[in-house]
């Protein structure tokens, strides 16, 4: 298990709330999640990434990272290793060109059907590979869905990614996932990846929480209705998370098995996974 946390802004904002002031920071977190973490965040055409190899709770770096970052796309995790050693080359986010991706869960016997997965990523992805995780090759097959859809560089078009990402865990439960396993058994792929513009994740097996107050402020969107903002909302804030990170009511859980994101306009996207992996 891992954390995730992911946020999307319409101006540069500060997310040291969210990382390490909140009841239930990602910082608190790292309690339990302890072998390490990585923040990435956009301030030019590739994200900076930073990553920490301890607890963040004890790593003066974490917090210091998190004190400096204002941007209008943050992506951070924390790792509590399940395949692949504690060292920087498994630690999350992984990234590629200007690509960043978080994954909280695990492929079941990834040992196993390691060199299967491995054979679905484009050769010249594949060689870009450099840790032992199941998740980085989880990356690097979400790249190959892609790029058979769009260019990896420029513009990216929030439907592709949520199609690519949905092939991705399609293709995965394939091969690990068996028949009349309990759904607790199964694969878990929660996803969040992100260009700096457009940013999806996915859920499965794992718990997902969706928000759109401004963690620096606290102050909430103005609705009519109290409940999740309703798709083609034009957003301020996207912040998604593994765990509420407040006691707060403003956060709304992702159904299982669902798709979340929104594109460069901040305009919010939902799908069902089978909805869209039986789509041509």
């Amino acid at each position: 298990m891992c954390r995730l946390f992911g946020f999307r802004s319409s101006v540069p904002a500060a997310v040291h709330p969210s990382l390490v002031t909140e009841k239930n920071s990602l910082l608190q977190q790292s309690r339990e999640h302890k072998d390490g973490w990585g923040i990435a965040s956009y301030e030019a055409e590739q994200p900076l990434v930073a990553h920490g190899l301890g607890p963040a709770y004890c790593d003066p770096d974490f917090e210091r990272v998190s004190s400096r970052v204002s941007s209008r796309t943050v992506v951070a995790h924390l790792r509590l290793a399940s395949v692949g050693a504690v060292e920087k080359r498994n630690a999350h986010p992984f990234n590629h060109g200007r690509w960043c991706f978080v994954h909280n869960g695990t492929v079941k016997n990834f040992a196993r059907h390691r060199a299967t997965v491995e054979s679905l990523i484009r050769p010249e992805l594949l060689a870009n590979i450099r840790g032992a995780t199941d998740s980085e090759r989880c990356f690097y097959l979400f790249l190959t869905r892609l790029e058979k859809r769009q260019s990896l560089e420029g513009p990216a078009c929030v439907e592709k990614v949520a199609y690519a990402l949905a092939e991705t865990m399609g293709l995965v439960s394939a091969i690990t996932d068996e028949p009349g396993q309990a759904p607790q058994e199964r694969s878990s792929m929660n996803f969040l990846v992100t260009n700096g513009d457009v940013m999806v994740a996915t859920r499965r097996n794992r718990t997902l929480f969706l928000s759109d107050t401004a963690p620096e402020t606290g102050r909430r969107p103005h609705r009519l209705h109290g409940g999740p903002p309703k798709p083609g909302t034009q957003l301020e804030q996207f912040v998604l998370a593994s765990e509420q990170l407040s006691g707060e009511d403003h956060w709304h859980v992702i159904d299982e098995e669902d798709i979340v994101g929104v594109d460069s306009g901040l305009i919010l996207h939902r799908w069902k996974v089978q909805d869209l992996c039986t789509r041509p």
